[in-house]
């Protein structure tokens, strides 16, 4: 009994053939560590440098360490001031209270 292939079930068996090759006989797995090792190596050498820099002056001033929570704090009450501003635009439009109306054809 002879199996026939047709072309893409060959092509799916060739490639799966080649996966196993890849990863099981020549021994793969070595790459696959350095290749983890090597993203951990970016975050914590390169991506997380500022980060470092901060913790580092945080011994020195305490207000400069933790200047991105004060960034974003300002940005916080800047939010606020303005949505608070929006609010009593509406407040004084009396557009707060409006109450719709539906249409005639609706009964």
């Amino acid at each position: 009994m002879t199996v026939r292939f047709n072309g893409f079930d060959l092509l799916k068996k060739l490639v799966s053939i080649y996966v196993f090759y890849i990863f099981v006989i020549t021994n793969k797995v070595e790459t696959m560590k350095e290749l983890f090792e090597g993203i951990a190596w970016l975050f914590e050498e390169i991506l997380f440098y500022p980060l470092d820099l901060l913790r580092e002056l945080q011994l020195d001033s305490w207000f400069l360490a933790n200047i991105i929570n004060w960034i974003f704090l300002i940005i916080g009450v800047v939010a606020f001031v303005y949505w608070m501003k929006q609010l009593k635009i509406f407040h004084d439009q009396d557009k707060e209270n409006e109450r719709t109306k539906p249409d005639p054809f609706l009964g």
